[in-house]
């Protein structure tokens, strides 16, 4: 009896202390929502925040090809992970200064109402509007880069020029491509639903190759996973980042084996070497890379490993400049 006063004692004294020491801590709270995901930080001149749109269930034994289960577990499991995986759905915002550029949009509605759809709280968070994006630069048009432009049909950045590889819009607004790449035709109905409606407002811009969209800010080709897939490169003052886009969905196991492919690849054989090719490069030039499904914030840099590359991502900062 005594020992379980005295234990009992010893708890509330805890708990006084710990109330003390740190005011903001409710002790007798449940965990509350998820916050949005936000994270700045400089780039030269410019600012660039990496924005959550929120993180979708993937099953690596269905989506996977050019691998098996087996060795799918091996390499989740040396990232301390197990199928299924969960991948985030990143987008990012370049504020030069003068202007508000979106790269993607996160899936909106697209995948129901608890998966996807975060990057409004996100924008709000980080201090923008969707009225303030003067332009919207899309890795390629698949609806969790894409999916965010629209709310119910409707223009969710009215004042934005949206920017395209003219290829992705000849391959997308072609319902012919379906057959033809065998590809489900669902992805051309969330094309025109996503896409179109900015096309027919006369705010959609298409390129072809390397390009420079805005100052600072080029495009890069990397076709493959898509037949028009971009990224794009910003630079301030000397430094660069690159935004991939879909040139990795995860991370655990294209990183150590780039050869492994993803179901949503319209051209597998393509977008595996176009990966390899990427990884390579950005390693030997040690350029800082951001990925859409990276997990969030999805920005750091690839070094050499003992099976193929891994993952660095950058510090994490959180202080007055």
């Amino acid at each position: 009896m005594l020992s379980r006063l005295m234990m009992a004692v010893a708890t509330t004294v805890l708990v006084i202390a710990t109330s003390c020491i740190f005011p903001g801590i409710a002790l007798d709270k449940s965990a509350k929502t998820q916050v949005p995901g936000v994270y700045p930080f400089k780039l030269g001149d410019f600012t660039i925040t990496a924005l959550s749109d929120g993180t979708l269930p993937q099953d690596l034994h269905t989506v996977l090809s050019n691998t098996n289960p087996a060795q799918t577990d091996r390499l989740l499991q040396k990232s301390f992970l197990t199928n299924p995986v969960e991948a985030s759905i990143n987008a990012f915002l370049i504020d030069t200064g003068d202007r508000q550029v979106l790269v993607d949009t996160g899936a909106g509605s697209f995948f129901g109402p608890k998966l996807g759809g975060k990057l409004q709280a996100s924008l709000k968070t980080a201090g923008y509007t969707p009225s303030e994006i003067d332009a919207i630069l899309l890795t390629h048009i698949h609806s969790d880069h894409s999916g965010g432009l629209v709310d119910a049909g409707q223009l969710v950045f009215p004042t934005a020029t949206i920017y395209v590889s003219k290829p992705e819009v000849d391959f997308w607004f072609d319902r012919a491509n379906a057959k033809r790449s065998n590809v489900d035709e669902k992805y051309f109905d969330e094309a025109a639903k996503t896409v179109k409606p900015y096309l027919n407002a006369g705010k959609l811009k298409s390129f072809s190759g390397e390009t420079t969209i805005l100052p600072g800010i080029t495009t890069h080709p990397t076709p493959g996973h898509t037949p028009g897939h971009s990224s794009y490169v910003a630079t301030s003052k000397g430094e660069s980042i690159e935004f991939w886009g879909d040139i990795v969905h995860f991370a655990s196991v294209q990183l150590p084996k780039p050869e492994i492919t993803v179901a949503y690849d319209v051209d597998r054989d393509a977008a595996a070497a176009q990966r390899k090719k990427q990884f390579a490069r950005v390693e030997a030039s040690r350029l800082l890379v951001a990925g859409a499904h990276l997990p969030f914030p999805g920005v750091g840099h690839l070094r050499m490993a003992d099976e193929g590359y891994a993952w660095v991502p950058v510090d994490y900062r959180w202080r007055e400049s």
